[in-house]
């Protein structure tokens, strides 16, 4: 499994008028990870790739995070069918390690961002994506 971690400090443009972190910035961040991830899995690929578009994302709100905290956040796919990747996004507080947010996006896979047609998802993303499901037998 290719897991992949970013850490965030909480200030005070992330939060809402209830003063913790607003619900639509675990969103925004679940996003850049997913983007950063898949920068980061083929910077060494001299190969075309598609684009990805989100059809769904899940968000579960455990806890809540404030002013100051440290975040970390880490992101997985979690499985690969047809032109569709299942990917997770947790964010962890970084003290207690206890689970905040927890992200289940589902990312569809076009062939080019011109035709807008998509795709199945080629086997050498697959493998470098090294989803986590692959494992279980």
């Amino acid at each position: 499994m290719n897991r992949f971690t970013q850490k965030i400090i909480v200030t005070k443009s992330h939060l809402d008028e209830l003063d913790h972190v607003n619900n639509v910035q675990y969103l925004y961040w679940a996003q850049e990870i997913a983007k950063s991830h898949w920068h980061y899995l083929i910077k060494n690929i001299n190969q075309n790739f598609g684009v990805w578009v989100v059809r769904h994302h899940d968000i579960t709100y455990k806890l809540g995070a404030y002013l100051g905290d440290k975040i970390v956040i880490s992101t997985y796919i979690k499985k690969v069918k047809g032109p569709i990747s299942e990917r997770i996004v947790e964010f962890h507080d970084s003290k207690e390690e206890k689970l905040l947010v927890k992200v289940v996006s589902k990312w569809c896979y076009l062939n080019d961002s011109k035709t807008r047609q998509v795709s199945h998802i080629p086997e050498f993303i697959n493998k470098i994506f090294d989803p986590i499901d692959s494992k279980v037998k």
